[in-house]
C-alpha cells in the first residue's frame, strides 16, 4: 500500500491538486440547502469508502488522504455537512455551527449515498471521523438494510468532552436556552474561528498537517467555521445520549487516547455492546487521520485491513 508522508506534503502538493481538479464535484440539492460533493472511483476499484467527516471540516481538508486512496486504486466517495466546508450554511452568520437536530444530517447522507454511491458502485463501505461516526450511526439505525459492507471509525463522536462544565449541565443549559429562543446563538464560550498556534492544538501532533490544514482555511476563507450554537449543542447532546440498538454490520474503531474532544470510553462501551466489532487505540489526539506518519499510517492499515476483510469476502477471496 502507498502511504502519504508529512515530511514530503509540501512536495506532493501538485498532485495532490491535479487530483482533486480530475474529482468529479459538485452540488445535490437537500430540503436544507445545496450540499457539496467530490467523488472519484477508478474504473477497477478495489471498493469505495465514503467518507463522512467531522465538525467543521470538508471535503478540501482531505484532499491528501482523498489522493492517497487513488494511488491506492480506492474509490472515494465524500462531501461537506450542512452549515459548513462548501455546503449552504444555515444561519446569516456563517461562523456559527448550527443544526436542529442529526436526522437532518443523517436525511443528506442518505441522498449522498442514492445520487452518489449506489449509481457507481456496489462495493462500498463507510470511513467516517467524530462527528461523522455519530452521524453514520444515526443513519444506520434507521436504515437497517444498507448496502454498505462495514463501518470503520476514527474517533467517533459518542461522547462529546463538555469540560469544565458536567454533562448533565451542559445538556440542561443547551435544553433551557433553546427552549428561551437562543439555539441560533453561540453557545458559552464559543466564538468565530481563530486559528490556534500548533503548541495549544488539541486535534493533532503532526506540525506539517495541521499547518497545512490551517493554510487552507486562510486561503479559503469561506471554510471558516467558529464553535457550535446552543441548538446543535442540544442535538449533539440529545444524540449522543440516547439508548443504542446493535448494529450488524462489521464494525472497526480507531480511538485516540489523548482525546480531548470527544471521549474515549465511550467507543469501547458501544464497541462492548456490538457483536461484529473491534477497536484498537492509538497514542494520538483527536483527527488520527491527519495525525504523525506513525499512528495515520497505522490507522490506515487497519482500515485497509478490514475493508478488505469485508469486501473480498463477498468474492471467496
Amino acid at each position: 500500500m502507498f502511504y502519504s508522508h508529512s515530511a514530503s506534503l509540501n512536495d506532493n502538493q501538485p498532485a495532490i491538486e491535479q487530483h482533486w481538479q480530475t474529482g468529479t464535484k459538485g452540488h445535490i440539492s437537500t430540503q436544507f440547502g445545496h450540499v457539496f460533493y467530490f467523488r472519484h472511483i477508478p474504473a477497477q476499484a478495489k471498493y469505495t469508502l465514503v467518507l463522512v467527516n467531522g465538525r467543521i471540516e470538508s471535503a478540501y481538508k482531505y484532499r491528501e488522504l482523498l489522493w492517497e486512496l487513488a494511488q491506492n486504486n480506492i474509490g472515494v466517495v465524500t462531501f461537506d455537512h450542512l452549515g459548513q466546508g462548501y455546503s449552504d450554511r444555515l444561519l446569516a452568520n456563517r461562523q456559527i455551527g448550527h443544526i436542529h437536530c442529526f436526522k437532518q444530517y443523517s436525511d443528506v447522507l442518505s441522498l449522498i449515498i442514492a445520487e452518489q454511491v449506489t449509481p457507481h458502485t456496489d462495493k462500498w463501505l463507510f470511513l467516517a471521523h467524530s462527528m461523522g461516526g455519530a452521524i453514520v450511526r444515526h443513519y444506520l439505525e434507521k436504515t437497517p438494510n444498507t448496502d454498505a459492507k462495514g463501518v470503520f471509525l476514527s474517533a467517533p463522536m459518542f461522547e462529546i468532552h463538555t469540560a469544565p462544565y458536567p454533562i448533565w449541565f451542559a445538556k440542561w443549559v443547551a435544553k433551557a436556552a433553546c427552549m428561551l429562543g437562543k439555539a441560533k446563538d453561540f453557545a458559552i464560550g464559543q466564538q468565530p474561528y481563530q486559528p490556534k498556534p500548533f503548541e495549544e492544538n488539541e486535534l493533532t501532533g503532526c506540525d506539517e498537517r495541521y499547518q497545512a490544514f490551517r493554510a487552507q482555511y486562510e486561503q479559503h476563507s469561506e471554510l471558516q467555521l467558529g464553535g457550535v450554537s446552543f441548538g446543535w449543542l442540544n442535538a449533539a447532546l440529545s444524540e449522543t445520549s440516547k439508548k443504542r440498538q446493535p448494529i450488524s454490520l462489521p464494525i472497526s474503531i480507531a480511538s485516540a487516547e489523548h482525546d480531548s474532544i470527544v471521549n474515549s470510553q465511550a467507543h469501547f462501551e458501544f464497541a462492548s455492546q456490538q457483536t461484529l466489532c473491534k477497536i484498537k487505540s492509538y497514542a494520538g489526539k483527536h483527527e488520527l487521520l491527519c495525525e504523525e506518519d506513525t499512528i495515520r499510517r497505522a490507522v490506515l492499515t487497519q482500515c485497509y485491513e478490514f475493508a478488505d476483510s469485508v469486501t473480498l469476502k463477498e468474492t471467496g477471496s
